[in-house]
């Protein structure tokens, strides 16, 4: 009888432990991949000001850059008017 709750409470703390490894196993997976999941959002979140900041930086340099012809209307169309050259 004493043999056997011996061997109950060695296998007890066999499974405590082994419990105890796979939850930590899962801790680090997740751990790992919330990591992931942020410095992807991070990346994410520089190229897109990236973007936005280029953008603005591009339209303020053509507007500085401006010629006189560019104070007429339509002067940066790409498609002519039908009535163009017509004599309308």
């Amino acid at each position: 009888m004493i043999q056997a709750m011996k061997v109950s409470r060695s296998l007890r703390k066999l499974g405590n432990q082994i419990g105890d490894q796979i939850d930590d196993l899962t801790d680090s997976h997740e751990s790992s991949l919330l990591r992931t999941v942020g410095w992807v959002s991070a990346g994410v979140t520089a190229v897109a000001l990236g973007l936005i900041v280029g953008r603005e930086i591009r339209q303020r340099y053509k507007f500085n850059r401006r010629t006189p012809y560019d104070f007429y209307a339509h002067s940066g169309d790409q498609v002519q008017d039908v009535d163009f050259g017509v004599g309308i």
